[in-house]
Order: C-alpha cells, then sequence, then structure tokens
C-alpha cells in the first residue's frame, strides 16, 4: 500500500485519517463509472441512480467519464473522484495506490454474483480446443487484467504448457470490448475475455452473440466493485453505502442495462475475503501494487 495511506486495522484497505480534519466533505460528488471505451453511454444508464444517491447525501452528483484505469485511479488518488467502479483486476491496484475503499458490487435478486474468462473464437474458425491454439493468435487486453490478460496467460501455461511468444502469438488489445469486436470481425483468431462483457455487448446490439464459441470457461470470479475515496467525512460514506445498498432498479436504467447478466441489485463486499483469490493470483504473476515512481 503506497506510503500515505494506513492500515491499523489490517482489513488491506485504506484507514480514514486519523484526524478530522483531513475528512473531506465536497460540495459535489464525482462519481465514475467503470473506465472503459466511450464511458459517455453510461451516464443516462446511472441517471436515476445518482438521483438516489443525491437524495441520500443531500448533495448534487457529478457524472465523470474517464476511458482509462490510470485515469481514474489518479483522479481519486488526486481528490477529483469521489465515489467509482473499478474492474475485478484493477480493484487491488486501486485500493494500494488510491485509498479507494470497494464495499458494494452487482448481484443478481439471489445474492449470487460473478462472471467467467471465457476464450472465445468465431463461430467460423477451425480452432476447436485450447491445444490447437499453438502457432495461432491471441488477443489479450492489457497486462494487468485479471479475465483479459492474467488468468488465461497462467491457465495455458499451467495446464496446457503453452506459453505466449513460443507456442501462440500474444496480442493486446487495449479493451475487452475491442477484444470481442475483433473475434466477430476475425481480426484476431481467439481472445481472453470476461463474459459478463460481451453479454453486455450483445445486450446493447454491439456485438453478435451468435458469432462466437467459446474453447474455455473459467470458475465464477467477482464483478466489478464499488466504492469510495477513503478520505471522506465518514458520515457522508454512511450516506453513500446507505444509497448504494437501498436502490431500488425497478424501471431504472440499471435494470435495463444489466438484465442480461442477471444483476438486480448492489449487495455488501468485503475486500479482505471476496477478493483473496485475484491477489494470490496476481501476487504470484508478479502484478506491482506499488505507484510508479517519476
Amino acid at each position: 500500500m503506497d506510503g500515505q495511506y494506513c492500515d491499523r486495522n489490517q482489513d488491506l484497505v485504506a484507514d480514514p485519517p486519523d484526524n478530522p480534519d483531513e475528512w473531506i466533505n465536497p460540495d459535489t460528488l464525482i462519481f465514475a463509472y467503470l473506465p472503459i471505451p466511450n464511458p459517455d453511454q453510461y451516464e443516462s444508464v446511472w441517471t436515476e441512480f445518482m438521483a438516489h444517491l443525491s437524495e441520500i447525501t443531500g448533495k448534487p452528483v457529478q457524472f465523470l467519464a474517464l476511458e482509462a484505469k490510470a485515469d481514474q485511479i489518479q483522479a481519486l488518488k488526486d481528490g477529483q473522484l469521489h465515489i467509482a467502479g473499478f474492474s475485478t483486476s484493477t480493484v487491488p491496484i486501486a485500493v494500494n495506490q488510491a485509498g479507494f475503499t470497494p464495499f458494494a458490487m452487482m448481484a443478481a435478486s439471489d445474492g449470487t454474483f460473478g462472471y467467467e474468462m471465457e476464450i472465445i473464437t468465431h463461430f467460423s474458425s477451425p480452432l476447436d480446443s485450447l491445444e490447437n491454439l499453438s502457432d495461432r493468435q491471441l488477443a489479450f487486453t492489457d497486462a494487468n487484467s485479471y479475465s483479459g490478460y492474467i488468468l488465461p496467460r497462467a491457465l495455458l501455461e499451467a495446464g496446457y504448457n503453452l506459453k505466449g511468444d513460443r507456442d501462440y502469438k500474444a496480442v493486446f488489445s487495449g479493451s475487452q470490448e475491442k477484444s470481442i469486436v475483433g473475434v466477430q470481425n476475425q481480426t484476431y483468431e481467439a481472445a481472453a475475455i470476461a463474459n459478463d462483457v460481451l453479454q453486455l455487448m450483445c445486450n446493447r446490439q454491439e456485438a453478435d452473440c451468435s458469432q462466437f464459441r467459446s474453447l474455455y470457461q473459467s470458475q465464477t470470479f467477482p464483478n466489478a466493485a464499488y466504492g469510495y475515496a477513503h478520505n471522506l467525512d465518514p458520515e457522508l460514506v454512511k450516506g453513500i453505502q446507505n444509497a448504494f445498498l437501498t436502490f431500488n432498479w425497478s424501471g431504472t436504467g440499471l435494470e435495463r442495462e444489466f438484465t442480461a447478466t442477471g444483476e438486480e441489485k448492489f449487495i455488501p463486499i468485503d475486500y479482505q475475503i471476496d477478493w483473496s483469490q485475484i491477489r494470490t493470483i496476481q501476487e504470484a504473476q508478479g502484478v506491482d501494487y506499488q505507484v510508479p515512481s517519476d
């Protein structure tokens, strides 16, 4: 964890400052969804939720659209962002580098949650198994993505003795969405993706699920996490948590957007427990949680 943060209770997330003078209580709350391509399109999805958040906290809420994970982490660290979502693999990085405090995720009505990593190919591709990836092209997202790089790379090496650049041609698309579109357009022969992203794209008619075939599906992993800056006033934090956990999705943009992947509500999470497997795999793969030096 970055040196400016302290974890006295050893729950692996930054504690709020001891000195109340260091707590912040902004006039306007800045909220960001996941850093993804064209994030502006999601502002309308969150309209009703942001109104609910405003009503509970008594503060106006502004949507911040960011495309890059590094920019969203930096905005949180610099105090320009107060509430945000981060993808599964980015959560530990945001926790350690920017004082991100995750507390909620999307879930089904019965409380179940998660997604699977899949390696997909075009339905007309001759590829029929992971063993046949040898000497073929496989698209990943970026080096910090759990479902889009870290997990599939480890899986291919441990389970199939396939190593990137030795046995298959690894390329980086830059995002899950670009990997999916690349397979559909047959730019990439195969790609490692999170299947909840694929379902969302098909639901938005940005991809056609009939064009894909799955070569592999992993066990289930936690979804993106939502949280807040560690130095927000504790009373404000209570309001933010309450807003997430009491929001009724019925008839809202969130319901329309996420019906395809089965999410219907927010549930509380425990970062120390729920992300233990993610941290273990990332640490084994050498993911660096430290703030890059200038």
